[in-house]
């Protein structure tokens, strides 16, 4: 679709919802809600442009275009309108997918994240002062500059995924048993190599362009929405008050960035009554 080669996991029948993960996850970072939500719909779980299986081309990582990949497999799937779905970089595409294609977009639900504010365009290379504290205290977003530095992380990151994603679990997570060792070799496996590392930065290489793009859409997005907040909450908070007509908004307080693998049951508790409250029979195949 649209030039490159998508890999989902799918399951269920009913109207589609397609679930988009953020880095560095894929696909299987809804592996535990995948089979509540395939009770009425058709959960369509994808690898995004550079994750995973996907292709990792050199570019077309605007999250205006992956939008457009989400789109074209919407429509190769048979369908004219989904349920949209994102986490972290999951979440930018949501977002840039129902600015683009409102009427082609049943719903979005923002996981943690909704999408890039226009101050991070200001955002400091040294935080205000030393960071001493836990990771929820000194909220310092480093790695947005380090993936976009060409060829470095490659080759400091290659052959040691394990180390440099296991600083992210410590870090973001509020349950660290949420995770079990096979999931971060999971997550490991997919950013050791050159390609899968390229792949991953290229979504934030692309930032500078998202905030362009991101500036031309509507001042308020009217599709229905639904904010799941934990430790993203405040910002995601303020963009979809600011972006998004009337969403809905909860938060998960006992829950770090990951919130669909550690508290997998309040999400689905959440989103299962939204989607069906925007999920008109038409919608189907």
């Amino acid at each position: 679709v649209n030039g490159t080669r998508l890999h989902y996991v799918e399951g269920g029948k009913g109207t589609p919802v397609i679930l988009m993960p953020g880095w560095p996850q894929t696909w299987w970072a809804f592996h535990k809600m995948m089979p509540a939500l395939a009770k009425n719909h058709h959960v369509i779980a994808v690898d995004l442009r550079g994750m995973g299986t996907s292709d990792k081309p050199a570019g077309g990582y605007e999250k205006k275009n992956m939008a457009v990949d989400i789109r074209e497999l919407v429509k190769s799937l048979g369908y004219e309108k989904a349920h949209i779905v994102g986490h972290d970089i999951g979440a930018h595409i949501a977002y840039s997918y129902a600015a683009q294609f409102p009427d082609a977009t049943l719903s979005t639900v923002y996981l943690d994240v909704s999408a890039l504010p226009a101050s991070l365009a200001d955002a400091k290379l040294l935080p205000a002062e030393a960071l001493s504290g836990p990771f929820t205290n000194d909220f310092y977003i480093w790695w947005f500059a380090f993936h976009q530095v060409n060829e470095l992380p490659e080759q400091l990151i290659e052959g040691r995924a394990h180390i440099y994603l296991d600083w992210f679990w410590k870090s973001l997570l509020y349950k660290q048993d949420a995770l079990t060792d096979r999931d971060r070799a999971v997550y490991a496996n997919a950013y050791n190599t050159p390609d899968g590392i390229r792949g991953g930065n290229g979504w934030y290489k692309a930032f500078p362009q998202d905030l362009k793009d991101n500036a031309t859409y509507a001042p308020k997005i009217n599709t229905p929405s639904l904010g799941i907040g934990g430790l993203g909450n405040p910002l995601l908070v303020d963009f979809m008050n600011a972006r998004l007509s009337s969403p809905q908004l909860s938060h998960i307080q006992e829950s770090g960035h990951y919130i669909m693998e550690e508290t997998p049951e309040k999400v689905i508790a959440l989103m299962l009554p939204f989607l069906k409250s925007n999920d008109p029979q038409r919608a189907r195949r």
